[in-house]
């Protein structure tokens, strides 16, 4: 190839480079889609833990999704009452005051108050219990105390007692529920924080058969149910539950009178402690 042919061959590649970046260029400007300054002060607002428990994937959709105006800015259960006012006050909107959520345990059936039906030894995980058998407690439909819930709080607010039962942290709980996500028995619901009344049991057996697996478990007097206006409490399949809408948020209730201390009311002081009252 003589000395001409190489610069012929140069001079066009050169040319087709200078035509495709100018291209590029242009189309870069007409393409080109201008993200809303307001996505990232609105991250800075946010946790970070890419909980998901605003449904959707992670913080930065969340804020996505708010500048666009397609989730309201208090969306996220673990976003404080400070954040969300920030976060107001970037939309230029009012800032919307949400009451806080926490998990709760339904279910006070440890390894002490349980009846045992086989030792397992399988994978310690309480989705592979539940597939192999249910696990070495008789009751159905109780804890089976392998910490899968644990596992899943991004904000350590779990933690598995010696009686094998997890407990939450009131402090650290943001009601993002995951733990309630996880839980194959589903003995973990996440309710608001000013709901006091619970009954902490799931357990659906006839009283004789509930009496014999665990001495927590409710036994279907409907003691309870017949203590309060009708249609605050009511029976589903042996087990006493409670209707919120109607109840209220501030019952009044003997709950002495629960044999097996499954009724409980949870108080709360200013400072959010706790107080079990059975």
């Amino acid at each position: 190839m003589d000395f001409i042919s190489i610069l012929i061959s140069m001079a066009s590649m050169g040319g087709l480079g200078i035509i495709f970046s100018v291209g590029l260029s242009i189309a870069n400007k007409k393409l080109y889609v201008k993200e809303d300054p307001r996505i990232a002060r609105i991250s800075v607002e946010l946790p970070g833990a890419n909980c998901g428990g605003c449904g959707l994937p992670g913080c930065n959709s969340f804020a996505e999704n708010v500048a666009n105006a397609t989730i309201g800015i208090d969306g996220c259960p673990v976003s404080t009452e400070d954040a969300v006012s920030e976060i107001a006050t970037i939309m230029g909107i009012e800032a919307i005051s949400g009451e806080k959520k926490i998990a709760r345990v339904l279910c006070r059936g440890g390894n002490e108050e349980t009846a045992k039906k086989a030792v397992y030894q399988g994978i310690q995980s309480c989705t592979a219990t539940m597939l192999s058998g249910g696990g070495e407690k008789l009751c159905n439909y109780g804890c089976l105390g392998f910490g899968e819930c644990v596992e899943s709080c991004p904000f350590n607010a779990i933690v598995m007692t010696e009686n094998g039962l997890p407990e939450v942290n009131k402090d650290k709980c943001t009601g993002c529920g995951k733990c309630a996500d996880v839980c194959p028995r589903d003995i973990i619901e996440i309710h608001p924080i000013s709901n006091k009344l619970f009954v902490l049991c799931k357990n659906h057996d006839a009283p004789k058969v509930a009496r014999t697996v665990c001495t927590k478990a409710c036994i279907g007097c409907q003691i309870c149910v017949r203590a309060v206006d009708e249609g605050a409490m009511f029976m589903d399949n042996h087990l006493a539950k409670i209707d919120y809408s109607v109840f209220g948020k501030h019952p009044e209730l003997p709950t002495e009178k629960c044999s097996t201390k499954g009724l409980v009311i949870i108080e709360h002081s200013p400072q959010q402690t706790e107080r079990l009252s059975a």
